[in-house]
């Protein structure tokens, strides 16, 4: 029979960056099986990964406190230290960061694995140097190696945070230092990730991705970063050197800052750590400090915390008590009451427990549930509450969790509104449940339930990383050099309908040719996000030059500005301007400026396709101006008809008729035949061509002649409105340019005008007086004073001797009398009145 050899038991020491993580994991591998603790389920689940990449999934176990991943044969495991199945017989065990044993509130369970936990063949215990004198005296047949660190780590002074280097670490030690450290980041240059111990593994994880991808240059953290991630960081800056430790608020340690200083520098690569200035009270280390963090000298541990594992399960004061033994190796120290210890304290006097009588199996459970982790981090008062209502159902019935009572805790949970720290707190409820979940006779359905809280985790932690990113990252910043406005490199552009995007970055918008920044982005900003827009829109302004110079005519619009200015739309998108041309019908056309990147032969295009398209617009608008202009300037008319046509053409299809009067008088029978055949209305007050007078043709008229004359486009009138009251003067200008006549306080269109003389020398008979039909005034909307001047200005006199009646005395008396009217039109008032 052979002879089984001792198992071999190492101690691989040393500051961070030495492999021994490294090291420990191709031994594990090597082994025919092997379990291995760590810290966090963060770096538990990392290495499981890698083993995973060498092993394959069916081979490799995960196992933590709210996560447990078992293949029926599985040989190698991953676990957190907590966590480690201490009954399986393996060839290999190893514990990482075992200088954890001397902390206070979990220094305990990381002593007893260095004391009892052991593989067949091989164990390692992974620490600090600062571990070897109490390994040599509590282990003794431990095999101490020293590993020297791979790089050196110097101290690079006080910088501040808006001028540190790319891939440094920022760290803070509570949650408004490292809020505002990346806030101050995301406003300088782009953002940063953000770790703390009170996150997620998973958000953790997805936060830490940002960094390594290098969508961000700088991580901030709690030294929760400082426990073994394998960060790519150049430099670790120090935002404070103080800390709450759960009870009171004091000075780090040079051990603890050495940790997570280490943190800086990747293998052979030299890191540097300093702290930070311009960021509140700046933070000094002493110079024995630097010393001894940059030659990695540390006070040797003195003791590590321990608690009794042989415990007396008969009654609960019994186990409180067995909890308090006193260790008997020196070096060991008894470890301050923990969270469990003070939780089972307090409920030794709850109504179930104390009267309860105790057997082994239930102290067991009792004890079981007081261990429950305070992932809520609320102090062991309001979780002795949550572990009293665990343990009403777990000490009576079938002692199982009723199904409802998790269904609804986790309905509760499952909503991923609110901020940062309400989605931090539904997360760690979560983790709560779903430690519970994995305990195997507590629910009924384990798997179920393990997979219902693993999903909600994923979830919630997806939403806060979400939060996290939008709140602390600005991608678009990171894209450019804000300093001096120009692209960072291998910058993508795209444009998806008018949306600019860097990267995906939504940068702008792309208005036919005029690329419009983000309004919320800063004057630094506006002027790289225009850098940018010139850099790398080129090939999409070139095709949509050629688009445009292809366009169909329905696709061109003409429209006015705020300041009054004409422009011709593509698309609704402004590409060129109306100033003034050769004649009104022939306006100039000038391509904006934002088409000025374009090259000179697509200017060309773009201003001959939409100096055709105004053309044709205006020919179709104003074609019957433009036959004015062309049958005023022919010798086939008689000189009468010349002169009306230049008048209307002049007056863009209306004139006045006391302008015209001697050429009026002139026409023949004939001529004036000819005019109506060819749509002059001849008034008696105005000449005009109805067509010219239409609400589209009257605004195109407007807008060439402020254009002509070289001022803002006026505002014309309401389309269809032929009574305009009290306008301001701006509109009685359009008004008067589109054919209105002035009466007082009202304008009324020339048309319309003329419909009144037509229906009241309708009513009149000769030259007796008559009563005018007040419907007439009313229909329109047109009031009594307004109408006694349109009857005034047409012929019409009032007899004093018989109110409210008129008579026609003819045209050749004033046109207008604007003297105050003795308001005798009684048929018109008494119904203005009604």
């Amino acid at each position: 029979m052979a002879i089984r050899e001792p198992a071999r038991v190492t101690a691989v020491l040393g500051p961070t960056n030495t492999g021994k993580t490294h090291l420990a994991i191709e031994r594990l591998c090597a082994h025919s099986s092997g379990i291995m603790g760590f810290p966090l389920r963060l770096l538990a689940r990392e290495v499981y990964d890698r083993v995973v990449a060498i092993k394959g999934p069916n081979e490799i176990g995960l196992i933590t406190g709210e996560e447990k991943i078992m293949p029926p044969g599985a040989r190698w495991i991953l676990s957190t230290v907590e966590s480690m199945p201490l009954d399986r017989d393996v060839a290999f065990v190893a514990i990482d960061e075992s200088q954890l044993g001397a902390d206070p509130e979990r220094g305990h369970i990381f002593t007893d694995r260095i004391l009892n936990s052991r593989g067949r063949e091989e164990t390692m215990i992974l620490g600090s140097d600062s571990l070897k004198p109490l390994v040599r005296s509590l282990v003794p047949e431990a095999e101490i190696i020293s590993r020297p660190r791979f790089s050196s780590l110097e101290y690079a002074g006080s910088k501040k945070l808006t001028r540190l280097p790319p891939k440094s670490a920022i760290i803070g030690f509570s949650a408004d230092e490292v809020y505002a450290a990346a806030e101050l980041l995301r406003r300088t240059h782009g953002g940063a990730a953000v770790v703390m111990g009170a996150l997620s593994p998973g958000t953790r994880n997805a936060q830490v991705a940002l960094y390594q991808s290098g969508e961000v240059d700088y991580i901030v953290a709690t030294d929760a970063i400082g426990m073994g991630l394998n960060l790519d960081i150049g430099h670790i800056c120090f935002a404070g050197l103080t800390k709450f430790d759960g009870k009171r608020r004091r000075r780090l340690t040079v051990a603890e800052l050495a940790q997570i200083a280490g943190r800086a520098g990747r293998h052979h690569r030299n890191g540097t750590f300093g702290t930070a200035s311009g960021f509140g009270p700046v933070p000094e280390l002493t110079p024995d400090e630097i010393e001894r963090i940059e030659n990695h000298r540390f006070r040797p541990l003195d003791h590590l915390f321990w608690r009794n594992t042989d415990l007396d399960l008969s009654n609960p004061t019994a186990l409180l008590a067995s909890l308090s033994d006193l260790p008997d190796k020196p070096g060991l120290r008894l470890s301050p009451r923990a969270v469990d210890e003070e939780v089972l304290d307090l409920l030794v006097s709850h109504p179930s427990i104390a009267a309860r009588r105790w057997n082994e199996a239930d102290m067991s459970r009792l004890w079981s549930a007081c261990r429950v982790p305070d992932f809520m981090k609320r102090g062991a008062e309001f979780h002795a509450g949550f572990v009293a209502r665990l343990w009403d159902h777990l000490g009576k019935g079938n002692c199982t969790i009723p199904t409802q009572w998790i269904a609804t805790e986790l309905a509760r949970l499952d909503s991923v509104q609110g901020d940062i720290d309400t989605l931090s707190t539904r997360i760690a409820a979560a983790r709560s449940w779903a430690f519970i979940a994995h305990q195997a006779d507590w629910v009924d359905d384990p798997p179920h339930w393990a997979a219902r809280t693993q999903d909600l985790e994923a979830k919630l932690s997806d939403a806060l990383h979400k939060k996290l990113t939008e709140r602390f990252v600005d991608r678009r910043a990171r894209l450019l050099r804000a300093r001096d406005g120009e692209l960072a490199l291998n910058v993508r552009v795209t444009v998806n309908d008018e949306e600019v995007a860097l990267n995906g970055e939504a940068i702008g918008k792309l208005a036919g040719f005029e690329f419009r920044p983000d309004p919320a982005a800063n004057h630094a900003e506006h002027k790289a996000l225009v850098a940018a827009a010139e850099d790398k829109l080129r090939p999409e302004l070139a095709h949509r030059a050629a688009q445009l110079a292809a366009a169909k005519n329905g696709e061109f619009s003409l429209t006015v500005d705020d300041k009054g200015q004409a422009l011709i739309c593509w698309h609704d998108a402004p590409v060129a301007r109306l100033s003034k041309g050769r004649s009104l019908l022939d306006p100039m056309v000038i391509l904006l400026p934002s088409l000025r990147l374009l090259t000179a032969s697509d200017r060309e295009k773009v201003l001959r396709r939409v100096s055709q398209w105004l053309r044709s617009r205006i020919d179709q608008k104003m074609g019957r101006l433009r036959w004015l202009s062309h049958a005023a300037r022919s010798p086939d008319h008689p000189p009468a008809i010349r002169a009306i046509l230049a008048a209307l053409a002049d007056g863009l299809g209306h004139c006045d008729r006391e302008k015209l009067a001697d050429a009026v008088q002139d026409l023949l029978p004939a001529q004036r035949h000819w005019l109506r055949t060819a749509g002059v209305t001849i008034g008696p007050l105005d000449l005009y061509i109805e067509a010219l007078l239409k609400p589209g043709v009257a605004s195109m008229s407007l807008l060439l002649r402020c254009v002509a004359d070289g001022r803002p486009v006026l505002t014309p009138p309401m389309a269809g409105l032929g009574i305009i009251d009290k306008p301001s003067a701006q509109l009685a200008e359009a008004a008067r340019i589109t054919g209105y006549r002035t009466f007082g306080d009202q304008m009324i269109r020339i048309d319309l005008v003329n419909r009144i003389a037509l229906d009241l020398h309708k009513q009149r008979s000769g030259s007796d007086h008559f009563l005018p039909d007040a419907k007439l005034a009313t229909s329109m909307g047109i009031g009594v004073a307004t109408m006694n001047r349109v009857l005034r200005s047409l012929g019409f006199r009032p007899i004093n001797t018989q109110p409210g009646q008129w008579r026609w005395r003819g045209l050749n008396r004033p046109k207008i009398d604007t003297r105050p009217i003795n308001p005798s039109f009684a048929v018109l008032a008494s119904l203005k009145k009604a």
